[in-house]
């Protein structure tokens, strides 16, 4: 992660393209039919835990917010409001772009993709200190990142709405 950038990736463009998401979307499918849904969710932990090792630091110093604000401004067509407060920091996902984009294009989408949000997340947040918790999906869901605690309920991933 360079220095200036609070995303972990070095990018010269203000907003990324949209047909990532299609790969996106394929490796998943792929990784769920060669090692099914575990396999998948370990996966995601996988990246939360060493691909974004980079912004678990950054999140145990405070930065969610500001992360977040930096990555839906590269995400086209994100509709995103961040909200900070001392407790938490709540992602208000108005519009989803990995889903919109895949919609828009007619392509069959993996039913759990939403659940991806939490478990890379959840994987980047525990080493910081923090709990995510995400309730909805399919296009919009709120997102929260919390301290974790021994009083806070787990994820519930029938919260998590599966995606068509």
């Amino acid at each position: 992660m360079t220095s200036d950038s609070v995303l972990p990736y070095p990018d010269t463009k203000t907003v990324g393209h949209a047909d990532f998401y299609f790969a996106t979307n394929a490796t998943f499918r792929f990784i769920k039919q060669r090692h099914g849904i575990e396999g998948l969710r370990r996966y995601w932990q996988d990246i939360g835990r060493e691909y974004y090792r980079p912004v678990s630091e950054r999140w145990s110093k405070n930065g969610v917010a500001e992360y977040w604000r930096a990555f839906f401004a590269a995400e086209p067509s994100a509709q995103v409001q961040v909200h900070e407060s001392p407790d938490e920091v709540r992602l208000e996902v108005k519009i989803c772009p990995l889903i919109r984009h895949l919609r828009e294009h007619g392509r069959e989408i993996v039913p759990e993709i939403c659940q991806h949000c939490y478990f890379v997340s959840e994987a980047i947040a525990q080493p910081a200190g923090l709990a995510v918790r995400v309730c909805g999906g399919n296009g919009s869901c709120t997102q929260r990142f919390m301290k974790n605690h021994a009083a806070l309920e787990p994820q519930n991933l029938e919260d998590i709405a599966t995606a068509s």
